[in-house]
This record gives C-alpha cells, sequence and structure tokens, in this order.
C-alpha cells in the first residue's frame, strides 16, 4: 500500500508549511496504515487508496474542511488547486521553495512556448526542467525552519527603521485626488542641495529634502548579509572611507525610491572606470536589497500563513497584511547599450551577491562565451577593465581616440542585440532563466522592443513579465541616446500593464494598487547617462510618476571651446523660432536662405555640412540633389565602399560638399581631410565630438567655421561654450557671435 500525499511538496512549499510541522501531524495521525514501500495501487485486484487508507485521507479532508468553512474564497482557491493537482504535473516551478511569487502547473505550457520563441535568449527545454527542483537539491540543502529563522532574525537586526524606506514605499495606499493630481505630471522642484564631489553641480527634487536627513553611519535598511558583504567588498577593495564614499551616497539617493536622473555621470570610457564604477555598485546594492527585501517578506508571511492558515487567509481576505505578490516575478529591469557594458554590470551584481546567495552561478561559461572573457573578480575596476577593453588592442596602435578604444572594442557584431534574465534561488544565481521566473532583466532597448513588436504580431506571444516592474534603470542613456533613444519610450510605456494572462498568480496575494492599476506610481526609475537632452528630459517629466516624487542634477558647463586647437574663427549664427516644433523647419529654412546661397557657387569646395540627426541628414541631401549640388554622403548607414570612395573624391575636390552624420563619427570616427569650411547643421550632442570636428580643418588662411542654432538647443549649447555664454547667446538682441 502506498499512502497518498496529503498535501504535494510544492503545495508546501507555496503555503511556507515547514517539514517539520508536516511530519509532526503524520506522527499523530491515527492511521496505522502509512508505509513507504511502494504500492500495489496498480493491480486489478486489490482496492482503491481511499478504501484501503481512510484515516491518512481524513486528515487531509479535515485540514481542508477546515480552511473551507473560513471563507468562500478560500473553498474556491482551494478547489481550483485540487483540480491543478489532478493534472499531476511535474512542472512546479522552485521559485515556491524560494518564497517568491509561485507559478501555477496549468501555465506551464505558456512558459515553454516563450521558451520556445525565445531560442537565443532563455534555456532551452533541459534547462527548464531544471527549475522544477524540489527540495532534494543539494544546493538547497537549508531547511524551511532554518530558513524562516533566518528571516525573522533578518528583520529583527534593525526594526522598523531598518524596513522603513522599502515598506513605507510599497505599503503605502494612494487617495483617488493623489492618483489624479499623479496623473496630470505637474512637478514642482522644491529644495535644491549641492553635490558632494562634483562643484559644479546640485540635487534638486519635488516634495520635502531628505538628504539632509540621512544618517551616512547607519545601514539604510540593507539586509544584514548584503550590507555585511559590502562592507567585506569595500575593505578588500581598500576603500577605507567607505561611509562617506561615492557609492554609499548615491545608494542613500535610491534607497529614498524616488525617481532619479543623473545627468552628469562619467563613464568608464572618458574618464575613468572610478566614479561610473561607483553609481553601477549603488544601483545594484539598491537592486539586490529590493529583491531580498521582497523574496524576504514573501517567506515570512508565507510562513505566518503556514502556521494558522484560517486565520491567516481570513486576515488576508479581509485585509492587505498578506498581499506582497505582483503580477509576475520580475521586479528589475535594467537597460543597458552594449554587451561588454552588460557584461560589467553582471559580473559586478554577481560580486556584490553575498556568498550565501552564490555558492553557484549556473550558466556562466555561456554568458561569457556570448558577452565576453571572464576576469578575475577580485581585481579592481580598473584592472578588470583595462583588461576586458583594452588587452586586444596592446598589440595594435589605432588612430581611433581612447574613449572609442575603450567603447568599441571586441566584436562589433550584434552588440546591442541581448536580453538575459537572472533569477536568485536559495543557493545560486541562475542566468538565462525564463522571463517569467527571472528577479532581474538585463537587456537592450533594441531587443526588448523586438520582443514586444513579436508580441504585437503574434498571438501567443506576450511580454507580460515586464507588468510588475517596480525598479527601472536605464543606465548609459547617452550611449543609448546614439542608438535610437524612441526604443526607450517604447519600453517604458509596456510597463505596468494589466497582464494578458494570468501566469500562475495567486489572486488574493497580489498588492492592491496593482489591481488599480496604479503600479506605474509606485516604480521607481533611475536614469543615468553622460549628458541630458529633451528626449531624455522628457522621458523623465512625462514617464516617470513615482508618487514619492523626483530628484535630478543640475550642472553648469565649462564649455569646450579651449580644445579646439587651430586658430579658427568659429562664428554661431541664432535663428529665430517661436516653438520646439517649428525649430527643425526654421532651421532649413534658414539654411536655404542664408548658408546655402553662399557655398552653391563655391570653387574652392571643401565644404563640410556635419548634421546631428538623420532625419536632418536625409532632408539636407533630397535638397541638395533638387539643386544639382556636387556633394557625397557619409552617413550611418552608407556603405564601407561607398564611403571610402565618398573620402576621396573629396579629398581630391571632384566633390564639392560633404554631409557627415553625428552617429557616423560615434560609430566609426574618421579622420576626413580636405575640410576648409565647416558648417554645423546641428550641434552635436556629445560636447567632445565638437573640438574633433573642428581640428580636422585643413589648415590654411581661408578656413572657416560657421555653426547654426536657436534657443531651443540650450542643453547642446552650454555643453559646448559654458553655460553662461549659452544663456547670453540665447537671450541676447544679438544674433551672431564670433569666438576665436
Amino acid at each position: 500500500m502506498k499512502r497518498p500525499k496529503a498535501l504535494k511538496k510544492c503545495e508546501m512549499s507555496r503555503h511556507g508549511i515547514k517539514k517539520s510541522h508536516f511530519k509532526e501531524q503524520i506522527r499523530r495521525s491515527p492511521s496505522p496504515s502509512s508505509s513507504e514501500e511502494p504500492s500495489n495501487e496498480h493491480s486489478t485486484g486489490v482496492a482503491s487508496e481511499e478504501e484501503l487508507i481512510p484515516r491518512e485521507a481524513s486528515m487531509y479532508d479535515n485540514l481542508l474542511m477546515t480552511l473551507r468553512s473560513c471563507s468562500k474564497s478560500v473553498d474556491d482557491v482551494i478547489k481550483k488547486r485540487q483540480r491543478q493537482e489532478e493534472g499531476k504535473s511535474d512542472a512546479e516551478d522552485d521559485d515556491e521553495e524560494d518564497g517568491s511569487e509561485s507559478f501555477s502547473v496549468s501555465e506551464k505550457e505558456d512558459s515553454e512556448e516563450e521558451g520556445i520563441l525565445q531560442q537565443n535568449d532563455m534555456v532551452d527545454m533541459g534547462e527548464r526542467n531544471e527549475d522544477a527542483e524540489t527540495e532534494d537539491d543539494p544546493d538547497a540543502s537549508e531547511t524551511d525552519q532554518e530558513h524562516d529563522v533566518e528571516v525573522d532574525d533578518l528583520f529583527s537586526v534593525e526594526g522598523s527603521v531598518c524596513m522603513s524606506s522599502f515598506s513605507s514605499h510599497l505599503g503605502c495606499k494612494l487617495s483617488e485626488e493623489e492618483v489624479e493630481n499623479l496623473s496630470k505630471k505637474k512637478w514642482k522642484y522644491k529644495w535644491e542641495e549641492p553635490a558632494d564631489g562634483m562643484s559644479n553641480c546640485k540635487w534638486i527634487g519635488t516634495g520635502d529634502c531628505f538628504l539632509k536627513d540621512v544618517d551616512k553611519s547607519s545601514g539604510y535598511g540593507l539586509e544584514q548579509r548584503l550590507y555585511e558583504h559590502w562592507l567585506d567588498v569595500s575593505k578588500t577593495s581598500g576603500r577605507n572611507d567607505f561611509y562617506s564614499s561615492k557609492e554609499r551616497l548615491f545608494f542613500s539617493l535610491c534607497n529614498g525610491y524616488r525617481d532619479i536622473l543623473h545627468c552628469n555621470k562619467k563613464p568608464f570610457y572618458l574618464k575613468g572606470p572610478e566614479e561610473d564604477s561607483s553609481i553601477m555598485e549603488a544601483y545594484i546594492m539598491h537592486s539586490l536589497n529590493h529583491l531580498f527585501r521582497t523574496r524576504d517578506l514573501v517567506t515570512k508571511n508565507d510562513s505566518k500563513l503556514a502556521k494558522d492558515l484560517c486565520s491567516a487567509y481570513n486576515e488576508n481576505l479581509g485585509g492587505d497584511s498578506f498581499r506582497d505578490h505582483g503580477f509576475t516575478r520580475p521586479k528589475v529591469l535594467i537597460l543597458l547599450p552594449l554587451k561588454h557594458i552588460a557584461l560589467r554590470v553582471v559580473q559586478r551584481l554577481i560580486k556584490l551577491t553575498p556568498l550565501a546567495r552564490k555558492a553557484n552561478v549556473e550558466h556562466i561559461d555561456r554568458f561569457l562565451k556570448e558577452f565576453g572573457t571572464q576576469e578575475d573578480e577580485d581585481d579592481e575596476d580598473k584592472d578588470e577593465l583595462s583588461h576586458h577593453t583594452l588587452g586586444n588592442l596592446k598589440a595594435q596602435k589605432s588612430s581611433k581616440p581612447s574613449d572609442f578604444q575603450a567603447l568599441f572594442s571586441g566584436k562589433r557584431d550584434d552588440e546591442d542585440q541581448f536580453m538575459v534574465g537572472i533569477k536568485f534561488k536559495r543557493r545560486r544565481i541562475k542566468l538565462y532563466s525564463d522571463f517569467y521566473s527571472s528577479d532581474i532583466i538585463v537587456a537592450s532597448p533594441v531587443r526588448l522592443v523586438g520582443k514586444i513588436s513579436e508580441a504585437q504580431k503574434y498571438k501567443e506571444k506576450d511580454v507580460d513579465y515586464l507588468s510588475s516592474i517596480e525598479v527601472l534603470i536605464i543606465d548609459h542613456a547617452d550611449v543609448i541616446a546614439m542608438q535610437n533613444w524612441s526604443h526607450v519610450n517604447t519600453v517604458v510605456e509596456q510597463l505596468n500593464h494589466i497582464p494578458s494572462r494570468r501566469h500562475g498568480t495567486d489572486i488574493t496575494r497580489i498588492r492592491p494598487w496593482y489591481l488599480d492599476r496604479c503600479a506605474r506610481f509606485y516604480r521607481q526609475t533611475i536614469i543615468l547617462g553622460y549628458y541630458s537632452n529633451p528626449d531624455i528630459n522628457g522621458l523623465f517629466n512625462h514617464h516617470c510618476t513615482n508618487y514619492q516624487g523626483k530628484v535630478k542634477l543640475v550642472c553648469e558647463y565649462k564649455g569646450v571651446l579651449p580644445k579646439v586647437l587651430l586658430q579658427v574663427r568659429q562664428i554661431y549664427e541664432r535663428f529665430d523660432v517661436d516653438s520646439i516644433a517649428d525649430a527643425d523647419d526654421a532651421r532649413f529654412e534658414y539654411f536655404v536662405k542664408k548658408v546655402f546661397p553662399k557655398i552653391k557657387d563655391s570653387v574652392q569646395g571643401g565644404v563640410m555640412l556635419f548634421i546631428s540627426s538623420y532625419f536632418e541628414f536625409v532632408r539636407i541631401r533630397n535638397f541638395l540633389k533638387s539643386q544639382d549640388a556636387s556633394f557625397c554622403l557619409l552617413g550611418e548607414y552608407t556603405e564601407q565602399s561607398d564611403i571610402s570612395r565618398a573620402r576621396v573624391w573629396f579629398f581630391e575636390g571632384r566633390r564639392k560638399i560633404m554631409l557627415y552624420t553625428e552617429r557616423a563619427h560615434f560609430y566609426f570616427r574618421y579622420k576626413i581631410r580636405g575640410i576648409r569650411n565647416l558648417i554645423m547643421y546641428s550641434l552635436p550632442e556629445r560636447k567632445e565630438f565638437y573640438p574633433e570636428i573642428v581640428n580636422m580643418l585643413d589648415v590654411s588662411h581661408n578656413m572657416s567655421c560657421t555653426v547654426l542654432f536657436s534657443r531651443f538647443d540650450h542643453f547642446r549649447l552650454e555643453r559646448i561654450v559654458g553655460s553662461a555664454p549659452a544663456t547670453r547667446m540665447s537671450t541676447s538682441e544679438k544674433s551672431v557671435f564670433v569666438f576665436c
């Protein structure tokens, strides 16, 4: 005879029932017939299980009857779970053991189908079956009871202060009036504070200023093991001033759960890895802390439910104390532009994860093969960066600038096509996990937009794993802007929607503000970049609606004019325009009427038109064609053979005008010879490009540089000429300004 299972092991994990508690129930059961021997239940001459061991089954029936008597809703939930169990599927995900959101057996087919359709981004079927592990896994050897004790200890380490930022942010209830005000997207910055370490910058924010009240010696609500590990990593790296370090200070900013726009982050490819790594380390620690706090909260609530199921379910159905789930499991989305940048982030994330949670990193070999070579995790970020990005360049000399070598070294194919799910198990980190069972998704906007397009085209696909993102991080926003910023807008607009399918979610555990379609007001968005522009500002102003408020960095720039080495007159001509919607047409009209007549009949040639936008590039190209002008093209989409031919023709004077785009310069950094007259149709976004382009002028007596701008180009203008001169140039009655 075989003892029937009172509760499947996955069901025990779902409700947080301890092994010891369950064994005690079995020992007290009056049935003497429970046996661990194999059963002959399939023999035709043997009675059914229900007839052989009625007392064992009655203990389970009594438990179910008790739950059903508590509430009709509980009765419905139990009936659904019984129907699911009748399918006898063994694909329960082991994230139920981890105390996180569970996924029902009935959704397994959808998950598998999603995995097959995303071959390059997810694990294969064999790897997906690895998710269906049980407590017998040696890597998950902690007992439920020991884990529950650890969770209780974590919650009692620093008391309510420890959980203040996490619990107060997610536990806040917004009134209808507050939701209506947030929907209007009207923000007023009320305070400002100097930015530590940046003399020319200051933080401004909405609401009350919280930076003054930050206790630099506190734990900031970090999970205890995570906090201790961060201290150890800091000491190992030789940072003795941890409490005043840049990563510590920026973490305190992230821990306030406000939307953040940091538009002056020094990138690793320009200013070295120190500050870039500090900011990256801070937001990684914030993400890990958010994930581990979420997991600990769910585990603690599961333990309470297991101790007294009847009263706990009544409390859950009658209030919000046990509502700790989202629609799906992923909580953190990190958008990055290139694979080797994603490599740096994921390697650092693994290093900052406490040892008890990363005894094994699954699929690390596959990750390193696709994203780059592995570096020694104990090395400093500087050493890691130099080995990874510059190691292959030592044997060869390049005329490209050092920042180009650091940013684009290594493979160039499909560098912006990646998407990886990261899952934290009991003692392991799993890379390439199924998106619906992942905790963190690291992706490029280009790849994620491709997934969104597929979901819109095919009904069997969806991107519901974006429905419960609570922390969105956009790093290296300036590089993403060089790719296509509209992809970021598409991704952000897709976040926090009601999912199209259930995906095994326990409805009774979902936070009420998810069901009320208010999740976007609880999402924290952190945008990090080397500079800001109208597109980045527009996203921050219109798509970041965190009820906690906003914080952004405001800087004063000195300009880059001193880096122009040639003695060339730089003439800035301002054209007037009333609105930003008319800026492109006004610029084109000014060029046609004021600038082009001067170069149309030029005999000398050597005229370069530098254009920032590809749309402006196409417009000018069509205009020059209509005028039968002698010109050649050098854009980001121009074939390599055509580029080589155009450079030769321009240098030899067979083509008088060359059209050159900022993105082409960003991706290739060509050295153009034969430039005598430089016309900047639109200023470059990246300030370092201005002196690079101007310094390409051939040294001659008649070389010149003309720049077109309007008052809506203030962001670009101040980075090049300086903040104070830019303000004067935008508001002055004069329209022509000369720099020598």
